[in-house]
C-alpha cells in the first residue's frame, strides 16, 4: 500500500479540481469500494488523498427547465427518499431499494458507484434507461473546465472509464421523463440486496394502449461494461407488449449479451437469467398500462 503523504477535504468544486490538477491523488466520498480495493491490494493509494464529501453543491437533486440534475455525492439512501426522483424517476428509487444494506446505502454515493465502473454496478442501469449524461470538471489554465459525456459512452472496461486523472464526476443529468414513461429494474443474486448482481436488467419506455415507444433496455454483469440493449430495444419499440413480443425480445437479449463464467455464475446461467428477467420486466410494464 502506498504511503499517504497529504490529505485534503475541499469545500468548493473548483478547489477539488485544482487539487487533482496538481499531481497524483486518490479521490473518495463514501469509500465503500475504495477500502475493499486497497485492503485487498487491488488498488494502491496515491500520495495525496482527497475527500470530496464536504464539497458544496454535489449532493441531492434539482429539477429545472425540464431536466433533473443528480449530484455525484448523493448517497443511495438519499436517492431512496428523494421526492423529486420518486415523482419523476421512480426507477432510481426502486433500484436504490435493492442496493446493499442500510449501512452501505448511507455511505455509498451515486458518483462512486458510477466511477467504480463495475459491470454489475446497480445504479448505472436505471441511469442508462434515463439517457443520463455524466457531468465532469477539471482544472485547466487556472479555471474550472466542464464537459459532459453520455453515460452509455462513459465505460471502457471493468473498472475503466473515460474519466481523466484530473477530472471529477460532479453530477448525472437527464431530461425529466414524460408522464407516460414507465420503467423497471430487476437483479438476481444469492440474496436480493446484499450480493453483487449476478445479472441485472432495466427496461423503460413510453407506454400507450399497450404499445411501448422510445423503448430503452440496459443490462448489467453480462458484458465488460454495463450496456444498453439497443438490438433488444429495436425489437420492442412500437410493438404491443404481448407474448410474441416478449419471446422475440428475450431471444434478442440473449443474442446481444456476452456473459462470462466466473465464481458467481456461469455464462449459461446468466443467459437463462437474462431471458427470464427480460420477460418478467416486459410483463410488468404491460401490466402497468392495464
Amino acid at each position: 500500500m502506498t504511503a499517504i503523504e497529504a490529505y485534503a477535504a475541499p469545500t468548493k468544486v473548483e478547489e477539488a479540481a485544482e487539487l487533482l490538477a496538481g499531481g497524483e491523488a486518490t479521490v473518495f466520498a463514501g469509500a465503500t469500494d475504495l477500502m475493499l480495493q486497497t485492503r485487498s491490494g487491488a488498488k494502491a493509494f496515491a500520495p495525496t488523498l482527497v475527500n470530496l464529501r464536504r464539497v458544496e453543491g454535489l449532493r441531492g437533486t434539482t429539477e429545472a427547465n425540464g431536466a433533473i440534475r443528480l449530484g455525484a455525492l448523493t448517497t443511495i439512501t438519499d436517492v431512496l427518499k428523494d421526492k423529486v426522483l420518486r415523482r419523476s424517476a421512480p426507477v432510481l428509487c426502486e433500484t436504490a431499494d435493492k442496493f446493499a444494506c442500510g449501512q452501505v446505502r448511507n455511505s455509498a454515493t451515486v458518483g462512486g458507484n458510477i466511477c467504480n465502473a463495475s459491470p454489475a454496478g446497480d445504479m448505472i442501469i436505471p441511469l442508462l434507461l434515463l439517457d443520463a449524461e455524466a457531468e465532469l470538471v477539471s482544472w485547466v489554465d487556472g479555471e474550472a473546465n466542464w464537459r459532459r459525456i453520455p453515460l452509455s459512452n462513459f465505460f471502457d472496461g471493468p473498472g475503466q472509464t473515460k474519466l481523466r486523472a484530473s477530472e471529477i464526476l460532479t453530477a448525472l443529468t437527464f431530461r425529466t421523463p414524460a408522464s407516460d414513461f414507465v420503467a423497471g429494474f430487476q437483479k438476481f443474486g444469492t440474496r436480493p440486496s446484499m450480493d453483487i448482481s449476478v445479472v441485472s436488467v432495466g427496461l423503460g419506455g413510453r407506454l400507450k394502449n399497450g404499445v411501448l415507444t422510445e423503448s430503452r433496455v440496459a443490462f448489467g454483469a453480462v458484458a465488460p461494461v454495463p450496456m444498453r440493449g439497443r438490438e433488444t430495444e429495436s425489437v420492442i419499440n412500437g410493438r404491443i407488449i404481448d407474448e410474441t413480443t416478449i419471446a422475440a425480445a428475450s431471444a434478442k437479449a440473449n443474442a446481444e449479451i456476452s456473459p462470462i463464467d466466473d465464481v458467481r455464475a456461469s455464462a449459461w446461467y446468466r443467459r437463462e437469467l437474462i431471458i427470464t428477467l427480460t420477460g418478467r420486466l416486459l410483463r410488468d410494464v404491460a401490466q402497468t398500462g392495464n
